[in-house]
């Protein structure tokens, strides 16, 4: 593993960030504990991240975890990668306005 951070699937929907957090605490000091929500409904969408302290620590907690059943779901654990941010084209994005601006007129 080259990170501490570790994307977690799976998860029931009634899971919070606290429970994740004490889940993975068993196998080291927990930074961060993030359940991703729906931003328009707030519900958790069932994967989220934790971050341990250490490389090591990320790797016991995916060994021991992975495939476990955690409130009757079985979790999937993988190492966290790396948000790839996709470029947007401001002259793409010009010529669609000025396409939608010539139909309203």
């Amino acid at each position: 593993m080259k990170s501490n951070k570790l994307f977690v699937a799976n998860l029931d929907y009634s899971v919070i960030e606290i429970e994740l957090e004490e889940l993975f605490s068993s196998y080291g000091r927990v930074q961060a504990a993030r359940i991703i929500r729906d931003r328009e409904t707030g519900r958790s969408r069932g994967f989220g991240f934790v971050t341990m302290s250490s490389i090591e620590e990320a790797e016991a907690a995916k060994i021991a975890l992975d495939g476990t059943n955690f409130k009757g779901r079985k979790l999937k654990i993988d190492e966290a990668k790396e948000l790839k941010k996709k470029r947007r084209s401001s002259e793409g994005s010009k010529e669609r306005i000025r396409k939608l601006n010539k139909e309203r007129r």
